[in-house]
């Protein structure tokens, strides 16, 4: 079946002669060089159609006009010299046209190679004087063929009527029409163009940033790139921005303009008109929503993204009543947008028989569908096509639009849009569906690498954080982290919950410098680190000190901060440290809040020795400690202290009974342009508070006898006595005499006794861990750890201080 727009396309080149015919009619149109490079888009598939013109003296061939997706997508330069390597060069230098392909193209000198694979490229010289040059790029596998290049020849021979003329020139601003001078901002207006802005002459100072200011936020990019000479060659220039007005909702207004070239005594000056949108056209034109689609899926980062901006900019303009959007993977289509998404909207064989939360199925299922997908061309069917397939033809009973999506030499996926009433296809519709559709190709490829790289550096990430937080003796803590709204790359921020022997537990939060997988990385290596030297015993201080050492000895360009808190669960202490990182937020159990203000050190791996003081804290029941990272608390609006006062106000007025619902409440209203770690932890005291008695342990011939005599009068006034203290007393000997004979240095004896359960600790100077013998009962050495593991429910070893500590814990009757 040959679809309606193949039938238009053999006539394409009559229809475009009939076409150019009418627009050049009138010479003296303002913008007769634009619509004459539109229909390069409409009957040739173009994706961009542009003039290149030679500057003064034989100067560079710079751009003056174009149409189409922005010139940027393909690597399109502002200008070429004239005797460089370049297409445009090329056909300004013979003459003759220039035909480029895919395998040209990727062969081609690195200053005019295409950064879209598989794209076809043609430049014509435009007859007459002047050197003019058409340049069209599109993304066709069968490139230009015999009817596309007549199209264009017309277009260039179109283009050789007469210029319009320039705006007003300089000094004779009319109605609605305006000087700009580029060194100074002075712009020269009439009292028209100060109407459309909503201003009275007396409020107006003359500058051009007065006008800026009444435009709306978004269209202010576009709008400064016009009036920053930087930004534009000398030529012709037209945009469509807002202004906001104080009567009214925002209006439209469009800009058409030219720069002026400057001379030794004179500035370069831009001259033009801004005319109320709306009296000019009635409508968008095809042209521009396609450019508008460009812009939008150039800030597309992810999948759902680029699906969304294609459902925005083609179904109202289409007037379409349903729009699928779908990827190709191996020999199935996956939907992953629906609009409507209502199931009743869509046919009922896509609800009973294909799987899944979205429909997908294999391409061979539907024949029409693959063979759409192997010519690689839109295919349109008007209603009543009987050709379709039940599942494509109850999409648009009224007509059916089938867009293959190509990139990178393959199809990424297609999109279907579907009419309920008899749909009457036009050739500008059909241009509009075209390049729409190699727009969403490629922005839909890469959307696909982005999100596969940032879930892969996300589950890095998820890997180094802590899967859940311990269970405390005295105390809650809970966690959150969110990463960057702004930007999708993963960041270093981390947090961890470390137990430490004796009801210590260690609060730590930081944040590595960067966005990226090495950030990501370097996070773990730090979170293990300092979990590493606290596990060893050292206080705050030293395990921050030695965390640095060990950053600065990575040759890392990167650095860290970071907050250590040692929190003695029994006593309500804390002692905090902190390197380069926001200080703790207290919520006290009155309510009243508390920035825990104390000197701090340096970021972790700026200085190889640097010192962190300690800063003591204290908790009564009921205390909330919050830590968080600098994203919470400070962005370019939102200076430290600012933050760290709203931080410690919400902190003030929340519940902390479910420290879940705090941490949410605290990040909800986060603006977050970095990551954000937040740590909680409420410290309720403990209500059994441990018994505990030590003992120095000297070097003297009854040294054994000495500690089981201690540990027997102090389980005596604990009401320990029978087989447990029996027991106790032998775990005592065995590990006293395994300090005494195989180490040298001080010796201790710590008994504690909790919720009856008693450890015994023995502290000595020497690192090596005790090793029970291979050969069991037999062995003529070793068989005190036997007899401690026998009768203890579990032992163990800790690294305490370049020492260790051996302790055995069990049950026992009081």
């Amino acid at each position: 079946m040959v679809s309606e727009g193949a039938a238009g396309r053999r006539a394409g080149p009559v229809r475009a002669e009939v076409a150019l015919k009418t627009i050049t009619a009138d010479p003296a149109a303002p913008d007769r060089v634009r619509r004459v490079l539109e229909q390069a888009l409409v009957f040739t598939g173009a994706s961009l159609a542009a003039v290149y013109a030679p500057g003064e003296d034989d100067g560079p061939l710079r751009l003056t006009e174009s149409a189409g997706v922005p010139g940027a997508l393909y690597g399109l330069r502002e200008s070429y010299p004239a005797d460089g390597s370049s297409p445009v060069a090329d056909a300004h230098r013979t003459g003759r046209p220039v035909w480029l392909g895919p395998e040209h193209l990727a062969e081609a000198a690195p200053e005019w190679r295409m950064s879209v694979r598989d794209v076809q490229l043609a430049a014509l010289p435009v007859p007459g004087e002047g050197g003019r040059l058409l340049l069209a790029v599109g993304e066709r596998p069968a490139g230009f063929d015999g009817d596309d290049r007549a199209c264009l020849a017309l277009v260039a021979e179109a283009l050789a009527a007469p210029a319009p003329p320039a705006p007003a020139p300089e000094g004779e601003p009319g109605t609605g029409s305006f000087g700009l001078a580029m060194d100074t901002g002075r712009v020269e207006v009439g009292d028209a163009l100060l109407d459309l802005f909503g201003m009275d002459r007396e409020d107006f100072d003359g500058r051009v940033e007065t006008l800026l200011a009444r435009t709306v936020p978004e269209d202010l990019p576009s709008l400064m790139s016009v009036v920053e000479a930087d930004h534009m060659s000398i030529g012709d220039r037209e945009l469509e921005f807002r202004v906001l007005r104080p009567d009214g909702p925002p209006r439209w207004l469009r800009l058409r303009g030219r720069l002026l070239p400057g001379g030794e005594d004179r500035p370069p000056r831009l001259v033009g008109t801004v005319a109320d949108a709306s009296s000019l056209r009635t409508e968008v034109t095809d042209v521009a929503r396609v450019q508008r689609l460009a812009a939008a899926l150039a800030t597309a980062g992810t999948v759902r993204d680029v699906s969304q901006a294609v459902v925005t900019a083609l179904r109202e303009p289409l007037r379409a009543d349903r729009i699928a959007l779908a990827e190709l993977e191996n020999d199935r289509l996956v939907v992953i947008v629906l609009d409507p998404p209502d199931p009743e909207a869509w046919p009922e064989l896509w609800r009973s028989e294909w799987r899944g939360e979205w429909p997908d199925a294999p391409v061979r299922a539907m024949p029409t569908l693959a063979a759409a997908l192997r010519e690689g061309r839109a295919r349109i069917w008007p209603a009543g096509s009987d050709v379709l397939e039940p599942a494509l033809a109850e999409v648009g009973p009224g007509g059916l639009a089938v867009l293959p999506l190509p990139a990178a030499g393959r199809m990424a996926g297609a999109c279907l849009i579907g009419w309920d009433s008899p749909h009457d296809f036009g050739p500008d519709e059909r241009a509009l569906l075209t390049a729409s559709a190699g727009l969403a190709g490629q922005a839909l490829l890469r959307a696909h690498a982005f999100d596969a790289e940032h879930e892969l550096v996300g589950m890095l990430q998820r890997q180094l954080l802590p899967r859940r937080l311990p269970a405390l003796p005295g105390g809650v803590a809970v966690a959150r982290y969110l990463p960057a709204t702004a930007g999708l790359e993963v960041g270093g921020d981390w947090y961890d919950v470390i137990p430490l022997p004796d009801h210590h537990v260690a609060l730590v939060i930081g944040d590595v410098q960067g966005h990226s997988a090495a950030a990501a990385t370097l996070m773990g290596q730090m979170r293990t680190a300092l979990r590493a030297y606290a596990a060893e015993g050292h206080p705050p201080d030293v395990v921050v000190s030695h965390s640095n050492r060990l950053l600065t000895e990575l040759e890392t360009d990167l650095f860290a901060t970071c907050a250590y808190v040692d929190v003695d669960m029994e006593s309500g202490t804390g002692w905090c440290v902190r390197a380069g990182h926001p200080p703790p937020v207290l919520r006290h159990p009155d309510g009243a809040t508390e920035v825990a203000e104390g000197e701090g050190g340096p970021p972790l791996g700026v200085l190889d020795r640097a010192e962190f003081p300690m800063t003591a804290l204290r908790l009564l029941p009921g205390t909330v400690i919050a830590l968080t990272t600098d994203g919470l608390v400070e962005s370019a609006q939102l200076d430290i202290d600012t933050g760290l006062a709203r931080l410690a106000h919400e902190l003030s007025v929340s519940d902390p009974a479910d420290l879940g619902l705090v941490a949410d409440a605290l990040l909800a209203g986060a603006h977050r342009a970095d990551d954000v770690a937040l740590l909680l932890m409420r410290y309720d005291g403990m209500a059994v508070k441990p018994l505990r008695e030590g003992w120095t342990v000297w070097r003297v011939p009854e040294a054994a006898r000495q500690a089981r005599r201690f540990t027997r009068r102090t389980l005596r006034s604990w009401a320990v006595s029978g087989d447990a203290m029996d027991t106790a007393l032998l775990v005592v000997s065995e590990l006293v005499t395994n300090a005494l004979v195989h180490t040298d240095g001080r010796v201790r004896l710590d008994l504690t006794l909790v919720n009856n359960r008693l450890r015994v600790a023995v502290t000595d100077a020497s690192p090596r861990t005790p090793v029970k013998p291979n050969v069991g009962w037999e062995a003529t050495g070793g068989r005190g750890i036997l007899l401690v593991e026998a009768v203890s429910e579990t032992w163990g070893t800790l690294p305490v201080s370049g020492g260790k500590q051996v302790w055995a814990e069990g049950p026992l009757d009081r």
